[in-house]
């Protein structure tokens, strides 16, 4: 079914919809995250690559990567999956991040992609949450590379732990 602008949803690839979605959710809550404009390149049950461009809005005084835009980066990373496994089971669970820990290496002096490999153990999480109703926490891990400059080496590693929390019937 044609959309208003005359593309079809079907014809959008998977990462394009996924952007589309995190983008619009970021400018209706947070929009700090929407300014940076994350886009997602890969986006699976057990992965998660965001990126976010090296423009004029992300850069600092040095021309690398304010550190907030990484921090930024690492929060879309280690939430994504969680907002799409609780958008899946039907929603009705509370995300936030109870503590972030960063370690910066170098300097990222170009577009930097956030991966996270946690995505069973996040899946498993938000289910515990919404089992028990109790409050659950993971340890999530994100690492950001800038793959044009220093290929798959790490130029910041960040840990957040994931806190869910199965909201109260009303």
């Amino acid at each position: 079914m044609p959309g208003a602008n005359g593309l079809q949803l079907e014809m959008m690839s998977p990462a394009f919809r996924e952007t589309v979605a995190i983008r619009l959710w970021a400018w209706s809550k947070i929009p700090l995250l929407a300014f940076v404009r994350p886009s997602v390149i890969e986006l699976t049950p057990d992965r998660v690559i965001i990126r976010i461009r090296l423009t004029r809005r992300t850069r600092n005084h040095l021309g690398s990567m304010y550190f907030a835009t990484l921090c930024a980066g690492a929060d879309t990373a280690g939430g994504l999956i969680a907002m799409r496994t609780i958008r899946e089971e039907g929603g009705g669970v509370s995300l936030i991040f109870k503590d972030f820990t960063a370690e910066f290496l170098k300097r990222a002096e170009g577009d930097v992609h956030f991966t996270s490999e946690d995505g069973a153990a996040v899946q498993a999480l938000v289910r515990a949450a919404i089992e028990t109703g109790e409050r659950q926490h993971l340890p999530v891990h994100v690492t950001a590379t800038v793959p044009s400059k220093l290929g798959d080496e790490p130029v910041a590693k960040f840990v957040l732990t994931l806190s869910l929390k199965a909201k109260s019937p009303r």
